[in-house]
C-alpha cells in the first residue's frame, strides 16, 4: 500500500503546484490589466473632444457659380444625443451588434469564448476571427486604433474598451457609436445615413428603416440599398428576427414591418461633370497641405456651358464611336469638360488621358514654325510633287495647284505645303513649337510629322489653340480656383501666370489670319456659329480620328470623335462632326459673350484653287498618305481601303461628287455673303468724306 500511495502523492503534489503557478499567473495578468486599465483612462480625452474627433476629411467641390455639384469622402449628419435617437433604432443596432451590451463591462467574455471556438472550427482557412467585438470595443477602433487585424491591437482594443466604460456611462458610448460608425456610401453617424438612403432626419426612423440601417454596419458596401436594395432588405429580415429574439419587439410588429414599402432616396446621376472632378481634385495634393480638415474646393466648371458640350458631343458621335471635349477660357479655366458619352459607363477620360493622331490639326506648329522663320499668309508657296528620301506626300485631291500662298495652303490643309514648309524650317524646330505650346507627348522628327502622326492629347493641343488666341502668351489649363476650409480659411487661390510668351503677337496674328480663313472658307467651314471663328480640323488617313479645335469671343474648345479600339470610322472623313459638335456647342457658349474681331480680317485665298473633295463631300482633310507609322501608304492600298467602306444607302458611304451641285464660285462677294457683310456699304464707309 505504500508503495501505491507514493505515485498518488507525487500527482497531487504537481496538481497542487500547477494551480499555484496558474493562480499567480492568472492575478500577474489581471493585476497587468488594470494597471492597463487604469493608465488608459487616465489618457482618455473628454466626451466633448471624443465627439469631435474626425472619422475621415470631406471634400465639397463647387462650380463657377458657387453650386456644390459633388460631396466626396465621408458625410456626417447632425449629432443626436441619445435622448433624440429613436428607440428602435437603438434596439435594431443592439441586438445586431451586441445583445449583451447592458451587461458586459466593455468585453463580452460569452462572445470571446465564442468567437473562440469558432475560430477552432476554422483553423487553417485564413478566416479572421468574427462575432468577438462588443459595441464599446467597436468605439474604441473607430476612433482610437485601426482596422488592421493584429492579436497586439485586439489587446489594446480591449483594454481601451475596459477604460471606457470605466469614464463613460452606456448611453453615452451607445451615443458615440450611433453618431460615428460608418453606414456606406460615405455617410458616417445614422443621422447621415437616414439622410443619405431615405432623404430624412435620423430622429424620424421608423422601425423597418431602423432594421436597414442597422444591417449595413457589418458589411457596408454588401448591403447598402443604393448598391444592392434586396441585399439590404434581406438583411434588415435578419435583424428583425433578432430584435424579436432579444424580447425588443413583438411577433406582430414585426409583422407589421414591411421592408418592401420602404422608400429609398433617390441616387443622384453620374454624369459627365465627374470626368472633369476626377481630373481636377487630384491637383490639390500639390496646391495645398492639409489632411484632416473638410475641405470647400472651389472650380471653373460652369455647369451650363457643361451641359451644352454633352449634349454636342452625343448629338454627333453615332454607334460605337466615342467623343471628348475640352473648353478653356483665355486664362486657361476649364468650362467644360467631356471625356466620354456616358460617366457610368466608362469613366476612362478620353479628353486627358487618351492620345491619338491629330491630322491636319497638328499644321498650326509647321505654320507657326513658318511664320516665326519669316513667312508671312502671303508668301507665295508652290503646290507640287513632293519627294523627301522616298516619302511622296499627296493631297486629299489627288491633284496639284501650282503657285498659291500660305493662306490658301493652310485653308485647304494642301499636303505639299505642309511637307515643303517641314523641309525648310526643319523638322525638330517644328517639334520645339509643339513643346513650346504644351504637346507633353513623345513627338517623332520624320516627315510625315508634318501631317500628325505624332499622338497627342485633346487637352494639350486645345491648350496649344489657346496660347495662340492669348496672341502668343502660355495658356495652362486650370480646374481649381479657391480651397477654405469649412470655416472659411482660405489655403490657396489661383493665380494667372501671363509672363510666358511663346511667340512675338504678329506670329500669333499671323496664325489666327490663317485659322479663320480656314472656318470662313476652307476646311472648317462646319464650325461657323455665326461670329468670328478660328480653327482647324484634323482627321487621319484611315479615319479614326476625327478632330475640330478653334476659338471665338474668348473660348478655347477642342472636340474629338473616334472609337476607343482604333478602327476607321467612314462617317469622321472631312472632320465634319467634330466641327458640327464644336459649333453646337460653342453657340451656347460664347451666347452671353460680346462679338469679337481678330486683329486680321478674313482675306479671300485664291479662288482659282479648288477646296479638297473632303471640304464639300467627306472626305479625308490631310490625304494623309501614311500609316500610323508615318510609313507611305501605296495608292492602290487606298483604293483597297476605299473599297471596305460603306456604300449605297448607307449613312455613312461617301457621296458621289458627281450627283452632287458644283460648289459655288469662292469670290469675294461669296466670302462677304456668308460672313453677313455689306461689301458696298464697307466701301462707302472707307470712301474719304
Amino acid at each position: 500500500m505504500a508503495r501505491s500511495s507514493e505515485p498518488r502523492g507525487k500527482v497531487k503534489k504537481w496538481l497542487v503546484r500547477g494551480l499555484k503557478i496558474g493562480l499567480v499567473g492568472f492575478l500577474s495578468a489581471a493585476i497587468a490589466v488594470v494597471v492597463a486599465v487604469v493608465i488608459a483612462y487616465q489618457s482618455l480625452p473628454d466626451y466633448e473632444s471624443l465627439k469631435s474627433s474626425p472619422n475621415g476629411q470631406m471634400i465639397r467641390v463647387h462650380a463657377a457659380d458657387g453650386s456644390v455639384i459633388v460631396s466626396l469622402g465621408p458625410s456626417f449628419g447632425r449629432w443626436l444625443s441619445f435622448d433624440q435617437i429613436p428607440t428602435v433604432m437603438v434596439d435594431a443596432m443592439v441586438s445586431t451588434e451586441d445583445k449583451r451590451y447592458y451587461l458586459h463591462p466593455g468585453v463580452d467574455p460569452i462572445g470571446m469564448a465564442r468567437a473562440a471556438w469558432v475560430a477552432m472550427e476554422r483553423r487553417g482557412s485564413g478566416r479572421r476571427w468574427q462575432g468577438a467585438s462588443t459595441i464599446t470595443q467597436q468605439v474604441t477602433r473607430n476612433i482610437f486604433l485601426n482596422n488592421s487585424y493584429s492579436w497586439g491591437r485586439k489587446v489594446r482594443e480591449m483594454v481601451l474598451a475596459l477604460a471606457l466604460e470605466r469614464k463613460f456611462s452606456k448611453r453615452q458610448i451607445l451615443e458615440l457609436y450611433l453618431n460615428k460608425v460608418y453606414f456606406g456610401g460615405g455617410a458616417y453617424g445614422i443621422d447621415a445615413a437616414s439622410r443619405k438612403f431615405f432623404g430624412h432626419p435620423a430622429t424620424s426612423l421608423d422601425l423597418p428603416e431602423a432594421a436597414i440601417i442597422a444591417g449595413l454596419v457589418k458589411a457596408p458596401s454588401s448591403y447598402s440599398p443604393t448598391a444592392d436594395a434586396e441585399a439590404a432588405i434581406g438583411r434588415a429580415g435578419v435583424v428583425l428576427e433578432l430584435m424579436e429574439e432579444n424580447g425588443k419587439i413583438s411577433p406582430s410588429e414585426r409583422a407589421d414591418a414591411h421592408l418592401q414599402d420602404v422608400k429609398m432616396a433617390p441616387e443622384p446621376p453620374q454624369n459627365s461633370v465627374r470626368y472633369f472632378t476626377d481630373w481636377a481634385l487630384p491637383q490639390l495634393d500639390t496646391l495645398i497641405d492639409e489632411p484632416n480638415e473638410p475641405l470647400e474646393v472651389y472650380t471653373t466648371i460652369d455647369l451650363g456651358m457643361q451641359k451644352a458640350a454633352t449634349a454636342a458631343v452625343q448629338a454627333n458621335v453615332s454607334n460605337g464611336m466615342q467623343g471628348a471635349l475640352v473648353s478653356l477660357d483665355r486664362d486657361g479655366a476649364v468650362r467644360a469638360m467631356v471625356g466620354g458619352l456616358d460617366y457610368v459607363t466608362s469613366n476612362y477620360n478620353r479628353a486627358t488621358t487618351a492620345t491619338r493622331q491629330p491630322g491636319s490639326a497638328w499644321k498650326i506648329f509647321v505654320y507657326m514654325a513658318a511664320l516665326e522663320a519669316g513667312y508671312t499668309p502671303d508668301t507665295g508657296v508652290t503646290d507640287g510633287p513632293v519627294d523627301i528620301n522616298g516619302w511622296k506626300p499627296r493631297n486629299s485631291n489627288g491633284r496639284y495647284s501650282g503657285d498659291i500662298d500660305i493662306r490658301t495652303a493652310f485653308a485647304y490643309s494642301v499636303n505639299t505645303v505642309a511637307a515643303k514648309l517641314g523641309v525648310e524650317v526643319g523638322f525638330p524646330t517644328i517639334a520645339d513649337m509643339a513643346r513650346r505650346f504644351g504637346i507633353t507627348t513623345p513627338i517623332n522628327t520624320h516627315p510625315s510629322m508634318v501631317l500628325g502622326t505624332s499622338d497627342v492629347r485633346l487637352i494639350d493641343m486645345t491648350r496649344a489653340f489657346a496660347s495662340v488666341a492669348r496672341k502668343g502668351v502660355a495658356v495652362t489649363p486650370y480646374g481649381i480656383t479657391k480651397v477654405t476650409t469649412a470655416d472659411g480659411r482660405v489655403l490657396y487661390e489661383h493665380q494667372d501666370d501671363t509672363s510666358r510668351v511663346l511667340v512675338a503677337p504678329w506670329v500669333a496674328a499671323g496664325m489666327t489670319d490663317l485659322m479663320q480663313t480656314a472656318v470662313s472658307t476652307g476646311t472648317g467651314k462646319a464650325a461657323q456659329i455665326g461670329r468670328p471663328v478660328a480653327g482647324k480640323t484634323g482627321t487621319t488617313n484611315s479615319g479614326k480620328d476625327g478632330w475640330f479645335l478653334g476659338f471665338s469671343s474668348g473660348i478655347t474648345t477642342g472636340v474629338w470623335v473616334g472609337r476607343d479600339d482604333a478602327r476607321p470610322v467612314p462617317a469622321l472623313y472631312g472632320g465634319r462632326a467634330p466641327a458640327r459638335a464644336f459649333a453646337d456647342y460653342m453657340k451656347v457658349a460664347v451666347a452671353n459673350r460680346p462679338v469679337e474681331q481678330f486683329e486680321t480680317q478674313v482675306t479671300l485665298p485664291e479662288w482659282q484653287l479648288e477646296p479638297d473633295e473632303e471640304a464639300y463631300y467627306g472626305q479625308p482633310d490631310n490625304g494623309m498618305m501614311v500609316d500610323e507609322n508615318g510609313l507611305p501608304i501605296e495608292r492602290s492600298q487606298q483604293r483597297t481601303g476605299e473599297e471596305d467602306q460603306p456604300s449605297g444607302d448607307s449613312p455613312d458611304a461617301a457621296p458621289n461628287p458627281a450627283d452632287r451641285p458644283q460648289p459655288p464660285r469662292l469670290d469675294q462677294q461669296w466670302i462677304d455673303n456668308v460672313l453677313g457683310r455689306n461689301r458696298q456699304q464697307q466701301q462707302q464707309q472707307q470712301q474719304p468724306h
